[in-house]
């Protein structure tokens, strides 16, 4: 809104075409056409990067219409874009401006900026980066950093009249959102400082990048930079199994409960593979137990693969094992109880149950049930 209103100021009113990678975060798209613009998707090289040529053919070929273009970096896939400079010109070049979606800040704070990478305006995602819960954990802040450009036109408090001089609305002004949260924020950059920052950086790097090495030889890595290292986050990719041996993404990520792991994102932003992220908070130990699941895991897929375990009755598709499956008289599965819930050792030692069997997602997003207390229940006897 910010950019819409900065070419509304210059009389360019029709500059509503917003260039998005197809790579970029869903609310990217969405976000461009509540401001009132028109997006158009930029098409991904087949190693994850953005297709440099089809967004200069967009390009020029909006170039009277263009408002600019919203961007993730390092993208969606796990990989820093290394053409980024080039793309932030080529939209400058043809009058548009660059939005830099701050998602994944916390492999770029200390290192580089989006300043350095010619980006116009930044929303600075705090969950993750900066302490704020990520997810479920709420609620959320996203303030927005801007260049010279465009401070003008920063949304204001519509009471107090601050903000930018020719500020169109106050969306995300206080009243509007959770500016208490803001906060957690600010003592969390004060108590690390500089230093301390640029080095949760490094590690949530480093982390990625150590998993990847661990674990790459057993599972499929979807992109990879040019150096063959992965920025903080990287895509594992499982679909090649759910032809050969029925094996669904959904399965590995169940079955990760029974190691004590709550199954990281899936089928984002690829559909049928598994997101690992395990930004600067998780130590070494941590990181090893994890891998250690995951090859384990890889062995069960391979008893599958040889045709060892049943295709349908086996550890994957009957995760998670609950602590009553266990003790039940009427255990009938061709595998065994510990390879149900001790397939590893150090789960001797830390075992988390799942308290119930699984659900059926697709069939609870789909029927809603309330869980509130009729009436009669809080009437007097």
């Amino acid at each position: 809104m910010v950019i819409r209103a900065y070419h509304l100021d210059r009389g360019d009113k029709q500059r509503v075409k917003v260039l998005i990678p197809s790579s970029a975060h869903g609310t990217n798209p969405a976000s461009g056409v509540m401001a009132g613009m028109e997006v158009v998707v930029v098409k991904s090289t087949d190693d994850g990067y953005v297709d440099v040529d089809d967004l200069k053919q967009k390009a020029e070929q909006h170039s009277n219409e263009l408002a600019g273009l919203m961007v993730t970096y390092p993208s969606t896939h796990g990989v820093f874009e290394e053409t980024i400079i080039e793309v932030c010109n080529t939209i400058h070049k043809h009058g548009g401006l660059v939005y830099m979606d701050g998602a994944n800040m916390n492999a770029q704070v200390g290192l580089t900026s989006p300043a350095d990478i010619g980006a116009d305006v930044c929303h600075l995602n705090l969950h993750k980066t900066f302490a704020i819960p990520h997810g479920g954990g709420g609620p959320g802040m996203g303030p927005i950093c801007v260049n010279d450009k465009l401070a003008p036109y920063l949304p204001g408090h519509p009471i107090f009249k601050t903000g930018g001089e020719k500020a169109i609305s106050p969306v995300n002004a206080a009243p509007f959102g959770s500016a208490s949260i803001l906060l957690i924020s600010y003592g969390y950059i004060k108590m690390l400082g500089a230093e301390g920052c640029t080095a949760s950086t490094k590690a949530a790097i480093l982390n990625a990048n150590y998993i990847k090495a661990r674990i790459s030889e057993a599972y499929d890595i979807l992109y990879v930079g040019q150096s063959g290292k992965v920025a903080h986050e990287f895509i594992i990719d499982f679909r090649k199994w759910k032809s050969s041996v029925g094996l669904e993404v959904e399965d590995v990520a169940k079955r990760l409960m029974d190691y004590g792991f709550h199954a990281p994102t899936v089928s984002f932003p690829v559909a049928g593979t598994m997101m690992i992220e395990p930004t600067e908070s998780e130590g070494k130990e941590e990181l090893d137990r994890f891998c250690e699941a995951m090859l384990s895991i890889r062995e069960e897929i391979r008893q599958l693969e040889l045709g060892i375990a049943d295709e349908k009755d086996n550890v994957l598709k009957n995760a998670p094992h609950t602590l009553s499956d266990i003790v039940d008289d009427n255990w009938n599965h061709p595998y065994s109880r510990k390879e149900a819930v001790y397939p590893i050792d150090y789960l001797n030692e830390r075992k988390f149950w799942p308290s119930v069997n699984r659900i059926n997602n697709t069939y609870g997003d789909r029927n809603l049930i309330c869980v509130c207390q009729p009436m009669e229940t809080y009437m007097e006897a």
